[in-house]
């Protein structure tokens, strides 16, 4: 815990834990993924999944608590460089304002890669959260669901409304967007990084990003195609 506290005391520190918590996350959506892409086999296939995953409530109780406090770091480390990093391009800004009789559209570009990551991430919360709403969180009384229903009904039923299929294209799609940038920052922030792999560590996350991204759209273009597709399953 000491060795955490002392990691975070740091700007590199967080920085470093915040791309290890980026790519465990990156590891949860592929295995979400995965266990999604049974919708595409069938009813049979995808509840018998669905079913397995809660049949041992306390180990998704601690597999969901463990996936929370991720999310949760992640966000408030986010949040904290992005304090740090605005403080230090004000400091740098006044400095050369100071030593420079330049005009201010001179000193800094106004648009940077963390504060696209950031903006994304917001829309990616926004979405997540949705998401678990409709999907997990489903006591809340705007978002019930008929009783007995079966998991393969349900997701193809949520993702059927077109209003829902919209907010969730959009927020895969910005998930793709994020996943541009971080999954390549993510190694770079763990210190995994030289000129020689670079270009590759790049590619891979662009495929990666592009994947999943493609992926969990493709979900909703499968449940928008009808009762006739589903059935012959």
């Amino acid at each position: 815990m000491s060795l955490l506290v002392k990691a975070l005391s740091s700007s590199v520190g967080k920085k470093f834990v915040m791309g290890f918590t980026g790519l465990l996350l990156c590891g949860f959506l592929v295995a979400h993924l995965a266990g999604n892409l049974l919708l595409y086999v069938g009813p049979e296939a995808y509840n018998k999944y669905a079913h397995a995953l809660h049949s041992q409530p306390a180990l998704l109780f601690v597999a969901e608590f463990l996936l929370y406090a991720l999310f949760v770091i992640h966000i408030l480390l986010a949040l904290r460089l992005t304090q740090e990093n605005h403080a230090a391009r004000g400091h740098r800004y006044a400095l050369k304002r100071s030593k420079l009789d330049a005009a201010p559209h001179t000193t800094n570009s106004p648009v940077h890669p963390e504060a696209w990551m950031f903006t994304s991430g917001a829309i990616v919360l926004f979405f997540l959260i949705v998401h678990l709403l409709q999907f997990t969180w489903h006591k809340w009384p705007w978002f019930t669901n008929p009783p007995g229903e079966e998991p393969f009904s349900k997701a193809t039923r949520i993702l059927s409304d077109k209003f829902t299929a919209g907010v969730y294209l959009i927020g895969v799609i910005i998930l793709g967007i994020h996943l541009l940038h971080g999954f390549a920052s993510a190694f770079q922030s763990l210190g995994i990084t030289h000129p020689k792999y670079a270009a590759l560590i790049k590619w891979a996350g662009v495929i990666f990003a592009c994947v999943i991204a493609i992926g969990f759209a493709s979900f909703v273009f499968f449940a928008q195609m009808g009762p006739g597709l589903t059935a012959a399953h």
